[in-house]
């Protein structure tokens, strides 16, 4: 059936699967060595292989810079925030999204049975957005109503002559049977009209 709900895309998918972990006893300092040499805006903490707290760069401000503590002498479980909001891997993008939002985060651990198996965070779905994007434009063009709306449609992709990618692309040779998608360059180039 052409209007089939599409299917949801799961936190699983996107997650990032490596999170970067330290203990509750490791110091200010620590993480915020660790957060460096990993490139990464937390850490979880874990105890007895259970996940416990975050600390962000938003806890090293806050709880930290703005109390005028010493990053070697304060412990991550003074400064981490707990209790943890996690999501599910199997619940979708969608739904984590609006719970990132409704809470004003900007990352969540992935949990299942208790043990970490990921992290969630707002570029994990931002570098999803350009794909869902271009997808839903196609899927629009493609369920069109109508064979000459279909015949004019755009779509994104890369051309079939040039190989560059255009927003543009547009079905040629419909009549014939031979169409090809070119961008608008190739089909002033050719002279061709999309609906020849």
């Amino acid at each position: 059936m052409a209007f089939e709900r599409a299917r949801d895309i799961y936190v699983e998918e996107i997650m990032s699967r490596v999170p970067v972990v330290g203990g509750p006893d490791l110091t200010a300092r620590d993480l915020a060595v660790l957060m460096r040499a990993m490139k990464v805006g937390s850490v979880i903490i874990i105890k007895e292989g259970c996940p416990i707290g975050i600390v962000t760069e938003r806890d090293f401000v806050e709880k930290l810079v703005a109390e005028d503590l010493r990053p070697g002498e304060v412990r991550a479980d003074e400064i981490m925030t707990a209790p943890l909001v996690t999501v599910s891997p199997n619940e979708s993008v969608a739904e984590a999204g609006r719970k990132m939002a409704r809470l004003h985060l900007r990352r969540l651990p992935v949990v299942k049975d208790n043990g970490l198996v990921g992290m969630l965070t707002e570029n994990d779905i931002t570098r999803l957005s350009p794909s869902l994007i271009e997808i839903t434009r196609e899927w629009r063009n493609i369920n069109a109503p109508g064979e000459d709306e279909r015949r004019q449609a755009s779509f994104a992709g890369y051309c079939e002559n040039c190989e560059n990618y255009s927003y543009d692309l547009r079905q040629t040779g419909i009549a014939s049977g031979r169409g090809s998608l070119l961008c608008a360059e190739c089909r002033d180039i050719f002279g061709r009209d999309p609906t020849e």
